[in-house]
């Protein structure tokens, strides 16, 4: 395989050509030392342990950075260190930029200690940007490329040759892009570098701010190949000669690079044992609320919460899936990412409408820092209207807000999540929103061409002394029109938010009302707003749709994922999206809610169906089923409180239950046992009212791994999760009073809501 040829005079310390292209080792040819690979997955800890990723690179192989976990250290005992020169030379392909926590910036590689004035480094900072840095005869000096200057910047996901240069005793510092200069400055001249005795590290900043407990940020997200390290400065045309020499090796043309090639692959938490299978969830790392879901051109389209560079919520993208019947999914790159202007900080919540051609249009909260508040509304649409894209891979945002918060003295600075609908010939925006003194609201604004919004006041708005739990400020407002069971349509809409702030519990609130088009209001039908479901902070997150195809109401959510920092970091991803449900008026004009029916088309082999037997004889049938990816439909009479364990160890040592009490007009799930791993949170019993009457328990239950949802007669869901220890505790079992009738148990095997190749 060819390499760039080692030249151990002159001063080389290191070159790291990582074309060995797969294990969790890579050689310094100069040293021949072999170097480990820190990589997350390599503990194995809920799945067998993997080796680090590997990909093409420049003519040979090149080693993949997760943004996170993945990174090499060498003792400063087997490093030699620098002194009046330095040159450093690298190809790199970044999958993302970085937020640069505490100002410091995604490392490339770095031996150093900022505050001592001491080491070096080398990395990229925010919007591509990037930086050397040196101490320099005991004081910290810094060299920048100009972020406004686009020939300067690091591109992202393509193929660039960086070169840092020292020269203490010509007094000088440069930055090479393609072996051209694009900044320099003067230092003192016959200065000299004040080593460091840290550690080298390569892809991880040796000073990393701390985000969460296991989480260090700052690490380099992306492609890396040929990091070489010379302890002289080497001059203009040879750093030429570097990058036309890496140009060579792969042909004369550097390898393109598409987004696609940067989607993290999924096979790799195929097996973990606890990640959601057919459920919609990130290729890998954070996922946050799913929204925007729309429908175009046979597609169904949502997007998401998405931070590519770990587990963790921290510098959020919108991630993008795509489906054409709601449970198949393909994973698409990121549609919007923070960028310079508009939205440096991140990109956070919104909604989806159709404009007047019919094209959709996403509406979303622009992060801003420097603001305040740090929110406004911005809105972008498909680069060419989907005519060479049909996925919508592309879009192009409006360069600047379409509404920010008015300067009022009511109103608190949190401004955000808009959802947006078409109302005959206008449009209409909700924004979460707050009023100081008076609680939650959202804020309601009209227009006529989706980029001109004038302000109609608060949509609706509670009295926080009634209801404390509803917050300072809402998040996540979702108004939705409710048909009824037979799909007619009725004059009832829900409205939905998510409390937000001190006092606040975060679970979804709803009313049933009406909708007041002329004068942009809500009217409930009832003052104390109501859960739909009773799980433990784990249905949480709406948003919603109304499916041209059907006319549904659907509601998605996030089913939070609730385990430690360190388990996240050891697994590699973190949460997932509830089942979307479809939402509807009862007869009785309270809520209705179930899983949508295509979930149907999830189903692979039905293990068991029975009707109207004994508890005793649908146990014994039961003993033989064991999965941990199962639908389950249960409709049983019996007085006294009926349960049925989920996740169930032999001995019952391990079991989630979930029971419905009829004595105390109660339903709830019981996680006292679901784990014997002390370090797992999920614990404890979560309930809510539900009164059946005489009528049968209706259960349907979905089993995804660690996830666990269940419906209770279509009226109330419980949402929870689970993580067993044991290898074992895949079983079910029911458990009733005396004389219990089994009317109906169907067990169903699902398969996965996405197609790839476990590796």
């Amino acid at each position: 395989m060819t390499q760039f040829i080692d030249k151990k005079e002159n001063g080389d310390i290191a070159r790291w050509s990582f074309n060995e292209g797969e294990g969790g080792r890579t050689r310094d040819s100069v040293t021949g030392i072999w170097d480990p690979i820190e990589f997350a997955l390599a503990q194995g800890r809920y799945q067998p342990p993997q080796t680090p990723r590997w990909a093409e690179g420049i003519g040979g192989q090149a080693l993949l950075f997760d943004g996170y976990s993945t990174y090499i250290r060498r003792s400063a005992s087997d490093i030699a260190s620098p002194k009046d020169g330095l040159t450093i030379s690298v190809w790199i392909a970044p999958g993302t930029y970085d937020l640069c926590a505490d100002n410091r910036p995604s490392t490339i590689v770095n031996q150093h200690d900022r505050e001592g004035a001491e080491g070096f480094l080398l990395g990229i900072g925010r919007h591509g940007a990037w930086t050397f840095q040196l101490g320099i005869d005991g004081i910290w000096t810094e060299l920048w490329t100009d972020a406004a200057d686009a020939t300067a910047v690091v591109p992202l996901q393509t193929w660039s040759h960086l070169a840092a240069a020292y020269d203490g005793q010509a007094g000088k510092m440069k930055l090479f892009l393609n072996g051209e200069i694009v900044a320099a400055r003067d230092v003192p001249k016959d200065s000299v570098l004040t080593p460091s005795q840290t550690d080298l590290l390569i892809g991880r900043n040796n000073q990393g701010a701390l985000l969460a407990e296991a989480f260090i940020m700052n690490h380099f997200d992306g492609r890396m190949d040929e990091l070489f390290i010379s302890a002289r400065a080497m001059s203009d045309a040879e750093i030429k000669g570097l990058y036309l020499e890496g140009v060579a090796l792969c042909g004369g043309t550097v390898p393109e690079l598409a987004p696609q090639d940067f989607i993290l692959p999924r096979e790799m938490f195929i097996r973990d044992r606890h990640r959601p299978q057919y459920h919609v969830t990130t290729p890998g790392h954070w996922m946050n609320e799913p929204h925007a879901p729309f429908y175009y051109e046979g597609r169904y389209h949502l997007f998401y919460q998405f931070n590519p560079k770990g587990p963790f919520f921290h510098y959020l993208h919108w991630g993008h899936s795509v489906s054409e019947d709601l449970v198949h999914w393909r994973d698409l790159p990121p549609a919007l990412r923070p960028e310079p202007g508009i939205d440096p900080d991140g990109v956070w919540s919104g909604s989806a409408t159709y404009d007047e051609e019919g094209q959709p249009a996403l509406f979303y909260t622009t992060g801003n820092h420097s603001l305040k508040p740090n929110q406004q509304i911005g809105l972008a649409r498909p680069r060419d209207g989907g005519k060479s894209d049909p996925d919508l891979i592309a879009w192009t945002k409006r360069s600047k807000p379409v509404l920010m918060l008015d300067q009022d003295e009511e109103l608190l600075d949190e401004f955000r999540d808009p959802f947006v609908w078409r109302d005959q010939d206008r449009w209409v925006m909700l924004v979460g929103a707050g009023l100081k003194n008076r609680g939650g609201t959202a804020l309601a604004y009209v227009s006529d061409d989706l980029e001109n919004w004038t302000p109609c006041g608060p949509f609706y708005e509670s009295d926080p002394s009634k209801y404390p739990f509803l917050g300072t400020a809402w998040e996540l407002p979702v108004l939705l029109p409710l048909r009824d069971q037979g799909g007619n349509r009725t004059d009832k809409h829900v409205f939905v938010v998510s409390p937000w702030g001190p006092g606040a519990v975060a679970d979804i609130r709803y009313w049933i009302g009406r909708y007041d088009s002329a004068h942009i209001r809500f009217v409930p039908d009832h003052e104390e707003p109501r859960l739909i479901d009773y799980g433990d902070f784990h249905f949480t997150g709406p948003s919603g749709m109304v499916d041209p195809k059907t006319g549904r109401s659907i509601l998605f959510t996030i089913a939070q994922g609730e385990r430690s920092p360190e388990i996240d970091y050891d697994s590699g991803w973190s949460h997932g999206a509830g089942m979307p449900v479809t939402l509807t008026l009862l007869d009785d004009s309270t809520l209705g809610v179930s899983p949508i029916e295509e979930i149907a088309l999830l189903r692979e082999e039905t293990l068991l169906d029975v009707r109207n037997v004994t508890l005793e004889a649908a146990n014994l049938l039961l003993d033989g089923i064991h999965g941990s990816m199962l639908e389950i439909e249960l409709e049983l009479q019996a007085a006294g409180r009926t349960a049925i364990a989920l996740r169930r160890s032999p001995g019952g040592e391990e079991e989630t239950v979930l029971y419905c009490d009829r004595d105390r007009s109660e339903i709830g799930v019981d996680r006292t046992r679901s784990t014997l791993d002390p370090k797992e949170r999920t614990r404890g019993i979560q309930s809510g009212p539900l009164a059946l009457g005489e009528q049968s328990l209706r259960l349907h239950v979905l089993l995804d791994r660690s996830l666990i949802e269940a419906y209770f007669n279509g009226r109330k869901c419980m949402t929870t999760r689970t993580y067993p220890s044991r290898l074992d505790a895949d079983g079910l079992r029911l458990d009733a009073s005396p004389g219990a009738v089994v009317e109906r148990l169907t067990v169903r095997r699902m398969g996965g809501a996405y197609s790839y190749t476990e590796i």
